[in-house]
């Protein structure tokens, strides 16, 4: 296992991030995954013995119950808590009341208290919010932030799913205010949804922003259990929650690309998609879930692959994305400027 540093900080941490949102079975997250606390504590044991020493949550997985089910796994475990980073996140609603979501002052001070109640913990290593609240002003939200920093209840803070444009006008107010900024970007990334790489990747390089990759095997589209139909295993998450939302053409197109790889290094092409994201400048580590242990286990020895360049060139060559305006003219007109 490697570990990078976190955005600009010194802090480190593997380049595997174990995610959660397979802990529990409440409500909606059910489909996705319903692990109790026995598999919770198996799948944290093998994640750690391996190395992994980043762990990412939230606290409206399963209305609560993964950041319970990851507290207790740790104290089950009897892990050293200051050996671990652990990210957990605020914006989802958590109750019927008006004010019981978003990102307004009044729910990042609860809900931070609250998601400490259900870890049984007094600070989070990573808080971050979980996308874009329309209601609350920025410099609400990022004065809110800089106070449960200084408070000690969260070590850092860092962002989801939020367009690059919000990310830098949050980066210039901290900078003018004096408070906390952000250090992470979790956005959802996979060899069959290079989005970021448009706006986003390049701001994180140049803000010195980590990038966590969110659903790196498109929701289980890119593990090769699917045919182009679309049709998969019947409890497979893919077949009944389809999410995120993927152009399936060029996801079969990318799977077609990686299988031969696969087979010439005896490996599964779900250790390929990993290791294509992990072999990217701009990512520091790369979620990963599961809903069971052999699941976990292939994820995991993703960091051991080996992608010469050569191999590298083809799958980017498979999965570049389209041209789109202004990129194109951009580069384009830089063409003069290149050295």
């Amino acid at each position: 296992m490697k570990y990078k540093k976190l955005g600009k900080t010194g802090l480190l941490v593997s380049e595997i991030c174990l995610g959660t949102m397979t802990y529990g079975g409440k409500g909606f997250w059910e489909v996705i995954g319903k692990l109790g606390q026995s598999s919770v504590d198996s799948q944290l044991k093998i994640a750690t013995d391996e190395g992994v020493n980043f762990i990412d949550t939230a606290d409206v997985y399963h209305e609560g119950e993964s950041e319970k089910l990851t507290g207790q796994a740790i104290k089950n475990l009897g892990l050293n808590r200051h050996n671990l980073i652990l990210a957990t996140k605020v914006r989802g609603r958590m109750g019927a009341n008006p004010n019981e979501v978003g990102l307004s002052r009044k729910h990042i001070l609860n809900s931070i208290d609250e998601s400490l109640k259900r870890l049984n913990m007094d600070y989070v290593d990573l808080y971050q919010i979980h996308g874009v609240d329309p209601l609350t002003p920025m410099e609400e939200t990022l004065e809110a932030l800089n106070d449960v920093v200084r408070s000690g209840k969260v070590r850092y803070i860092g962002f989801c799913n939020l367009p690059a444009w919000r990310v830098m006008k949050a980066l210039s107010i901290s900078e003018k205010k004096g408070y906390a900024s952000f250090v992470s970007a979790q956005m959802y990334y996979t060899i069959a949804g290079r989005d970021i790489e448009r706006e986003i990747a390049p701001l994180a390089l140049e803000e010195g922003l980590g990038i966590l990759p969110w659903s790196p095997l498109a929701g289980g589209l890119l593990t090769g259990k699917f045919n182009k139909a679309g049709e998969g295993p019947a409890d497979a998450r893919r077949t009944q929650f389809d999410f995120p939302p993927v152009n399936k053409d060029r996801v079969f197109a990318c799977v077609d690309a990686m299988r031969p790889l696969a087979n010439k290094k005896a490996v599964s092409i779900s250790q390929i998609a990993l290791a294509y994201l992990l072999q990217k400048q701009f990512v520091t580590s790369v979620i990963i879930g599961a809903k069971t242990d052999e699941q976990l286990i292939d994820n995991l020895a993703s960091t051991k692959v080996i992608l010469a360049p050569e191999e590298v060139k083809v799958l980017d060559e498979i999965s570049t994305l389209p041209a789109e305006y202004p990129g194109w003219m951009v580069e384009f007109q830089g063409r003069d400027r290149a050295i």
